[in-house]
């Protein structure tokens, strides 16, 4: 272990500055420079590391409007112009200096960087946004996201504007990256404790303050900033180290500013003639950036050497080793004080990189490449890494604090921006109550709706009142901020008015785009759960859904199928009211997604204690119910239960109040037992007939669970309706093509992998893989068995491997989080099933979406899954040799498996959970409407 950690972190940020009404727009500028200057040097840096070898560790925060940009054809079209241009006035350059050569050598080393960039461009096929993902995917870069358009959160008047920004940033991220974000970067770094219940909702780890921020913090931190403290929501926090963040930010004695760097305010476009120039420069002959600057800093006055590239490269290593030097004193000035190794956290603005200091990305270069090779007292290393170290970190309550002038709020609250914050606040209290008044609109009221919440999130964006105090580009700064509040009411208007104009709507939505998938009911009122439902809409149906487990309550796949299923129920116009468990610190009640959450308090069942907790939490189950319908007024179309631990209140509430019944079956205890031996498995089974008796109609996940409540319940056919599970695609697919994905550090990249998922129990087979493995190993013997899962059957598996010889062979990866499990999922050269029992099999879905291969047993809800031969191999139940056989056929034959993935990734529209919400409903209503009639 080294002496200490570094923890490197660079802010991507740009306000959104596309406009399709308008081309050569000076803001949109800021966009391509910073795309030319920074992203795309940063992305080569780090990709030629990766490619020499080089071990990194960097974190990255990519803000919602920035990676909306990345991601629009029309900005990445008019980027691509944008070069083009560039490259045209560099090869002017080359012949207009072909008497002078140092400034001939300057432009053709331009010349050729323009090039370099554009190809860059277009190896990407316009979008960077997969190649910062091929590096998280690598396990080098840690990607973590901003608030949805980097508000001021100190400055939001309502917990609901609040919730709505990280929401929606969450959303986003997970649209683009697969996976939720471990830490967010609060915009200028402006924390108020009012954020730590909306982080915490959203599976925020960690987020980032300036020095004073723990300084002034109660209790005093005891390891002042090298290491992370956790706020009383269990958020780590990280704080910039100041000596680290001197010698970059520092105006007089910062790296930047060194002599022999590149003149930031030299550059060709306000030095030459105008009639040569005038073609590469705004239309209207404003004088502009080419990025072609041929004069260092030199000095303080005007009179200018030229620039020299090889003496800047020189000196950037000069200063990554200087910048190494100065952290390994600092972590040798404390080595062994702390009881653990100390972490100094260096953030930065990624623009820095590049853009403003030209050299930037070339000192990063240098600095990650010194620290590799010295790894000894100084490492790199990501906020999730440094928190999996240790289980202990210090609680602290920390004050408001930021990152700007004085380390308050003075630059985004003064007479020159004051003004924009009652406005604002107005917009926040109208856009609640518009999300209160209607729960279940209409289509277009839907999408006028949504665009309101992106008018809204636009207008608080902090760069307008940060741009207002700096008196740069004011008036573009007040024009943005008054369009936004400006459009957001006229849309409210017109909701309220019935009378939404459906063509300034698409007018709107084609300029401001960002966001396609936001949900504007993030915004619904927190006050209450229950929803004051005016007349302008009604839900399709009430339900009263009933489920031990929902996030973050999570024992097995019960609850991610009752928090996918309940949140596309609301999506196709259902009003849905989860009872559940309550968990931690987590809210009572909440929205969730449009989904209103009950969660009833039951002390944690221990030992042998599980039947009487189950009792006690129908009792208390039955209370929040019967509030909900007493005194809070609902009526409820219909009750859906969730497996038997809810048949109790489930009975009674359908006797009490008459109201229709629905159960989903999950498993059984007969099938998960293969048989009801004990007391304990009688009352379960007994339990689980009742529900199925009282239901009215009874919900399976496969054709084999279908035939097993049918025997082993004795349920009529006509009764009984399969629905499969779902899963979203988009979380684990590869965009990308032809790239390299890491398997470190659980095999070799030449190692072939195969991979099991799942809990570590007799019924999953993990066994049969084991036995199964020495045969396969006597012909592939490079072969890593990867198991992620954890279980009862761990000491017995890790013994097994033991006995057979093969444990240099197995890696037991233990619990996974999503990211690292689905990054495992799409290298993996094949993912392995070979389960005795299994109701559905979830996971073999997740393993198409990810475009990898499949094997499993053909037994239970596999059988529906994978075909043999078509989209995947099926094996015998319970047999090593079979599974031995289907296993080394793909790795003989890798065309093959690449073929079954891709059929297996077409057939998954089938487990689409829109389609299963709406077959659901459709359950729901070969119930009702006898009833109706």
């Amino acid at each position: 272990m080294p002496d200490g950690y570094l923890n490197l972190v660079l802010h991507a940020h740009l306000p959104f500055v596309r406009h399709p009404e308008r081309d050569d727009l000076l803001e949109e500028r800021w966009l391509f420079e910073a795309i030319s200057e920074t992203y795309i040097p940063l992305l080569q840096v780090f990709h030629r590391l990766l490619h020499d070898g080089v071990d990194f560790r960097v974190t990255i925060s990519l803000s919602p409007p920035l990676i909306s940009m990345l991601t629009d054809s029309l900005v990445q079209s008019r980027f691509q112009n944008h070069m083009c241009k560039l490259i045209s006035l560099a090869e002017s350059e080359v012949v207009r200096t072909k008497t002078h050569p140092h400034l001939n050598a300057l432009a053709h080393a331009y010349l050729t960087r323009f090039r370099d960039i554009l190809d860059f461009f277009e190896a990407c096929q316009g979008n960077l946004v997969p190649a910062f993902a091929q590096l998280q995917r690598a396990g080098k870069v840690e990607l973590i996201t901003s608030t949805a358009t980097h508000a001021f959160l100190p400055f939001i008047e309502t917990d609901e504007a609040l919730r709505a920004q990280i929401a929606t940033a969450v959303e986003v991220f997970r649209e683009h990256f697969g996976t939720s974000p471990a830490g967010m970067w609060l915009p200028e770094c402006a924390y108020t404790p009012r954020v730590d219940r909306w982080l915490k909702e959203f599976g925020i780890r960690y987020f980032f303050t300036d020095t004073h921020g723990l300084a002034s913090a109660n209790p005093r931190p005891v390891f002042g900033t090298f290491a992370p403290v956790l706020t009383p929501e269990g958020i780590a926090v990280f704080a910039r180290d100041a000596a680290s963040s001197q010698q970059v930010w520092s105006s007089e004695s910062g790296y930047p500013g060194d002599f022999d760097y590149r003149e930031y305010y030299r550059d060709i476009g306000h030095d030459l003639d105008e009639n040569y120039i005038g073609p590469y420069i705004h239309p209207n002959g404003i004088r502009v950036n080419t990025g072609i600057k041929y004069y260092r800093i030199t000095g303080k006055t005007e009179d200018k050497a030229l620039y020299d590239f090889n003496r800047a490269r020189d000196k950037a290593a000069v200063h990554a080793g200087h910048f190494m030097f100065h952290r390994q004193r600092q972590v040798e000035s404390i080595k062994g004080m702390m009881g653990r190794v100390p972490i100094i956290t260096a953030p930065y603005d990624a623009e820095l990189f590049g853009h403003w200091w030209y050299e930037g990305p070339v000192f990063i270069d240098m600095l990650l490449r010194k620290l590799h090779y010295d790894q000894t007292t100084l490492k790199t290393i990501t906020p999730s890494e440094y928190l999996a170290l240790y289980q202990d970190f210090q609680s602290c309550a920390l004050s408001m604090s930021t990152w700007g002038r004085d380390g308050y709020g003075d630059v985004w609250l003064n007479g020159a921006n004051d003004w924009i914050y009652p406005a604002l606040h107005d917009c926040e209290q109208q856009m609640i109550q518009l999300a209160d008044t209607y729960p279940a609109p209409s289509a277009l009221v839907r999408r006028a709706l949504n665009q309101a919440a992106r008018e809204l999130m636009l207008a608080q964006s902090s760069d307008w009142a940060f741009i207002m105090d700096t008196k740069t580009m004011v008036d573009y700064a007040v024009k943005r901020t008054k369009h936004h509040v400006n459009r957001f009411r006229t849309l409210a208007h017109m909701v309220r008015e019935h009378c939404v104009d459906e063509a300034y709507l698409t007018d709107l939505e084609l300029i401001d785009n960002l966001f396609p998938h936001v949900h504007y009911d993030h915004y619904q009122s927190l006050q209450s759960c229950r929803d004051d439902i005016s007349n302008q809409g009604s839900p399709k149906l009430r339900v009263l859904l009933l489920s031990w487990e929902f996030p973050p309550m999570t024992v097995g796949g019960l609850a991610r199928h009752v928090y996918d299923l309940s949140r596309h129920l609301v999506h196709q116009g259902c009003e849905v009211h989860v009872v559940t468990t309550a968990i931690g610190n987590y809210p009572l009640h909440e929205r969730v997604e449009g989904v209103h959450v009950h969660r009833v308090q039951v002390q944690q069942p221990d030992g042998g204690e599980f039947i009487h907790f189950v009792l006690q939490l129908n009792l208390m189950m039955l209370d929040q119910c019967r509030s909900l319908i007493d005194h809070e007024g609902l009526s409820f179309d219909i009750i859906h239960a969730h497996d038997w631990l809810v048949c109790d209140v489930a009975k009674v509430l359908k006797d009490l109040y008459r109201i229709p019944l629905i159960a989903t079956i999950h498993a059984t205890e007969h099938g998960r037992n293969h048989g009801i031996y004990t007391d304990v498995q009688r009352h379960i089974h007994q339990r689980e007939w009742e529900l199925t008796y009282e239901a009215e109609r009874v919900i399976v996940c496969s054709t084999y669970m279908k035939h097993e409540v049918e025997k082993v319940f004795t349920l009529p056919p006509d009764k009984i309706d399969s629905l499969p599970n779902g899963v979203d695609k988009h979380l684990l697919q590869v965009t990308e093509t032809g790239e390299v994905l890491s398997k470190a550090p659980y095999a070799k990249e030449s190692e072939p992998m195969v991979l099991f998922l799942g809990r570590l129990v007799r019924e999953k087979g993990v066994h049969l893989l084991l036995s199964a493995a020495p045969a396969i190993l006597d012909e592939f013997p490079d072969v890593k068995f990867v198991i992620v899962g954890k279980g009862p059957m761990l000491d017995h598996l890790t013994l097994q491997a033991q006995q057979l010889g093969i444990s240099d062979r197995v890696e037991f990866a233990g619990f996974l989080d999503d990211a690292t499990r689905n990054r495992l999922l799409r290298v993996a050269d094949m993912a392995v099933f070979p389960s005795l029992y299994e109701p559905f099999g979830i996971v073999a879905l997740e393993a198409m979406a990810a475009n990898t291969p499949v094997v499993a047993a053909d037994v239970g809800g596999l059988s529906d899954i994978v075909r043999h031969e078509h989209n995947g191999l099926t094996t015998l139940p319970n047999d090593a040799q079979s599974l031995s056989t289907q296993i080394r056929r793909l790795l003989r034959d890798r065309e093959f498996g690449r073929k079954l993935a891709q059929v297996a990734e077409q057939d998954l529209s089938r487990f689409d959970w829109r389609h299963i919400a709406g077959k659901t409903i459709e359950s729901y209503e070969r119930i009702l409407l006898p009833v109706l009639r």
